[in-house]
């Protein structure tokens, strides 16, 4: 084995990424004990900052509001698949956490009152589903940017210490006789190839999501599902990861999101006719209907000839009577979004749009309180996980647009108490044996000539694949050719070759390992599929197309057998959905 230097450190909570959920965690954490934050981007470049719209909070500012219709939606939205005592905690502490961000310093919009400002978003209505209501509280276009910067500048006023460009490529599992505990991290620094073990009380995963296994998406080139990958190699489960979310308004050919805010000040949806079709699909609140069921409507619309372009192959989104002030002043960044990449004024001319891979309702599953469970019950002492990468499901099968920001700050702040409570009442268990070993055999075989595959070639096979046969629509014939492409994928995956050898900022060996990670959750992901035979939120199967209560109101639970070995089993079983007022309804809009 090559000699890599290994650095020990020691903290009582490490938290692992450094977008919302994770600068949220720090801010509670960091006043109460020693805490590291280890991310593999500088914070203030992580996914949170490309999040647009808003962040939902019943605040009543601008009508009627209160938290039990937010929860109704939050329920309805993901087709019932909901932990219902998680969403009432989300919808409740939802405008607390507003306030947070708005006494840390955050400039959201504001009505002529001074009062933060409210919009309408997609699945959000007053008395319980009746009309639209405004509850997305925003900062321009530019709400996830701003959560960023306001959230690091508190953490730098706590004195949070962070890792910048640190990749955690395993989490510390120590087995006692009560079972297994979490015990820190092992980090690959990309300045220098050297490797970092952390050993700590608590581990806090906030590593965000996995979108980059599909070619058309929104998510940055950095998501790759990590923090689930690493778990799920630890043979812990991950839950509900068949259900993606397919953003309606991606930009043409592109995936560049353009937000549901734009629908929500009033942008409508077009067919190649100039036809307002949602209100066919969706006849109470049109353009303004969940995510899942307007992107099914827009691939319905091409399917069926209405698409417009030279191959007819997506809509539009026409914001043109919105007015030019309108468009400057609250979606400035969308503007110059359609203008730079697709040559399009938004002012004058209609946007060409199609749905886009935006944001995965599973995970690393947790309780109300980000505790990981390693089973349906029971939990892994000292480890928690919180944001896109986990799943309290107050998601369940489709995320209503700004819950993501609502989500991350929720339960990221109470996944960040948790943890450093947990290490105040807490001593350290000891690592295991030699911790970094692993890491630092499988760089080694990573660095070995052992092959000629490349790593970008079976990346975009896998990409293209993931497009072509689990996307909006899927059936058992298309999931059933993407198992078996990705399980030669994997087969070809064990014979990359990494050309660079140098141990400074190494890019390739560590997109070659993220491949690693994406190929797994993307397996994950299409037996979950399979195996699911209905359809319900983001999970369509033409093969099965009614929601199936009686045998699928559950969450799928996916256990790795084998560790590090890619194609090792796949095992399913299930975890009961929490109902508490709710029961399940036709899903009408």
């Amino acid at each position: 084995m090559t000699e890599r230097p290994v650095h020990n450190h020691q903290y009582d909570v490490v938290i692992v990424g450094a977008g919302g959920a994770g600068m949220r965690a720090a801010i509670e954490s960091g006043p109460r004990v020693r805490t590291a934050v280890l991310t593999k981007l500088y914070p203030t470049r992580s996914h949170t900052g490309a999040a647009q719209g808003g962040m939902c909070a019943a605040l009543a500012n601008v009508e009627e509001d209160n938290w039990e219709w937010h929860t109704f939606d939050t329920v309805k939205g993901g087709d019932y698949l909901v932990d219902q005592d998680a969403a009432e905690i989300m919808a409740k502490e939802a405008i607390t956490a507003v306030i947070d961000l708005e006494n840390m310093g955050l400039p959201f919009n504001r009505t002529p009152e001074g009062k933060i400002d409210q919009r309408r978003f997609g699945g959000h209505t007053r008395d319980h589903g009746k009309a639209p209501v405004r509850r997305a509280c925003y900062a321009a276009d530019r709400t996830g940017h701003m959560i960023l910067q306001t959230l690091y500048q508190n953490c730098v006023k706590h004195d949070v210490e962070f890792f910048n460009e640190f990749y955690v490529l395993d989490v510390c599992i120590t087995e006692t006789e009560d079972g297994p505990v979490a015990t820190g991290a092992v980090a690959y620094e990309l300045a220098t190839g050297d490797l970092h073990v952390f050993h700590s009380k608590a581990v806090v995963f906030a590593t965000g999501g996995s979108g980059r296994m599909y070619k058309t998406t929104s998510n940055a080139h950095t998501l790759t599902g990590d923090g689930m990958a690493v778990v799920f190699r630890k043979g812990f489960p991950l839950e509900d990861m068949e259900f993606h979310q397919f953003h309606p308004t991606g930009l043409a050919g592109l995936g560049i999101l353009i937000s549901e805010a734009v629908r929500g000040e009033g942008g409508i949806l077009r067919n190649v006719d100039g036809e307002r079709f949602m209100e066919r699909y969706a006849p109470t609140i049109k353009d303004l209907a969940p995510r899942d069921i307007v992107a099914r409507s827009m691939v319905q619309e091409v399917r069926e000839g209405r698409g417009a372009g030279p191959n007819k192959d997506y809509v539009y989104i026409d914001v043109t009577h919105l007015g030019e002030d309108v468009l400057n002043e609250k979606l400035p960044d969308i503007t110059e979004f359609s203008r730079t990449y697709l040559g399009v004024d938004p002012v004058t001319e209609l946007v060409p749009v199609f749905p886009t891979c935006h944001y995965v309702m599973g995970g690393i599953p947790t309780n109300v309180a980000g505790e990981v469970l390693r089973n349906a019950d029971d939990v892994v002492p000292g480890m928690y996980a919180a944001g896109e990468c986990a799943c309290v499901s107050v998601h369940g099968s489709n995320r209503l647009g700004t819950n993501s920001l609502l989500d991350i700050n929720v339960f990221g702040k109470r996944s960040g108490i948790a943890a450093a409570e947990f290490a105040r009442t807490h001593d350290f268990v000891e690592l295991p044996d030699t911790p970094e070993k692993m890491v630092a055999e499988w760089l080694d075989q990573m660095l070995s000539d052992h092959g000629n595959e490349n790593a970008a070639n079976i990346r975009f096979e896998l990409q293209a694949m993931m497009d072509d046969k689990a996307s909006v629509f899927r059936t058992e014939e298309s999931l059933t050719e993407a198992r078996e492409e990705i399980h030669k994928l994997k087969k070809r995956y064990n014979h990359v070759v990494v050309s660079d050898k140098g141990r400074r900022f190494n890019t390739e060996l560590l997109e070659a390992i993220e491949l690693g990670f994406l190929l797994e959750l993307a397996e994950v992901t299409v037996i979950g599929a399979l195996n699911r035979e209905e359809s319900r939120g983001g999970h369509a199967r033409e093969d099965f197309q009614k929601r199936d209560d009686e045998k699928f109101m559950k969450h799928t639970m996916a256990t790795k057998k084998d560790g590090l070995d890619l194609l090792s089993e796949i095992e399913l079983t299930w975890k009961p959905v929490v109902q508490t007022r709710y029961e399940p309804m036709e899903r009408k809009y």
